[in-house]
């Protein structure tokens, strides 16, 4: 009996199907990169930088970050709690400073004078209620000196965050008192300027005859009680 030989199959077909399965077997075996809708999702560098306790992360492209860290208080003070010790320029922005910080203690009174804000943060620290973060807008009513200055650290050493605001005021005693809490907030750590003078003396229309008081809850004082939050959470 004679054994007939087929014929084999063409090699060309047979090199490219074995070359087809290599390669998706390759593509099964590597994870693929996600792709949107409308294409990869771009790669964003960041830097960080710490000025003052606060760490800002900045994307090279879209929304600026930034991360605040606060040191835990001593002793005496509320954490997560801010406290406002002022005279009657606080009342004027009383109402947008309690709407741009909620829960704050604002704690003003008309003529107020720089040592008895000191009493009033002594007593609420004393009580436990005072706040881990102090604002402080005092130094309208008369003169202060660096020793007026350190009498009031000594009460809010240990607090989270300092932000004092500087004054505007048509008296002899402006200018010197802005050099003393300018002077003074260099000397510590967490100790921030609201730079109130400034920006009052670019807007005079804010003011009312004295050129010291604001309307209250007007375009001055929504400035103002702005100026102040945005300091108070920069540092």
């Amino acid at each position: 009996m004679t054994r007939t030989k087929g014929r084999g199959r063409p090699l060309r077909p047979l090199l490219v199907a074995v070359v087809a399965g290599i390669i998706a077997a390759g593509c099964a075996a590597t994870p693929s990169r996600h792709v949107g809708a409308h294409g990869p999702a771009p790669v964003r560098s960041t830097s960080r930088t710490t000025v003052g306790g606060a760490t800002t992360t900045t994307a090279a492209s879209g929304p600026t970050t930034t991360e605040t860290s606060l040191s835990a208080p001593a002793p005496g003070f509320v954490a997560g709690h801010v406290t406002a010790v002022g005279d009657s320029v606080m009342l004027d922005y009383q109402t947008p400073l309690e709407a741009d910080i909620p829960g704050i203690d604002v704690e003003a009174a008309v003529n107020r004078q720089w040592g008895a804000g000191v009493k009033v943060l002594a007593q609420l620290k004393a009580e436990g209620r005072l706040g881990a973060e102090v604002i402080v807008a005092l130094g309208t009513n008369g003169p202060i000196t660096g020793t007026d200055f350190g009498g009031m650290m000594t009460v809010l050493q240990g607090a989270s965050r300092i932000v004092f605001v500087n004054i505007h005021v048509d008296r002899p005693w402006q200018d010197p008192n802005n050099a003393v809490l300018a002077q003074g907030a260099a000397s510590y750590p967490r100790v921030l300027i609201a730079d109130w003078a400034t920006l009052a003396a670019n807007n005079p229309q804010w003011f009312g005859p004295d050129g010291t008081h604001l309307a209250i809850a007007g375009p001055g004082s929504q400035a103002l009680a702005s100026l102040i939050t945005t300091t108070l959470s920069s540092g």
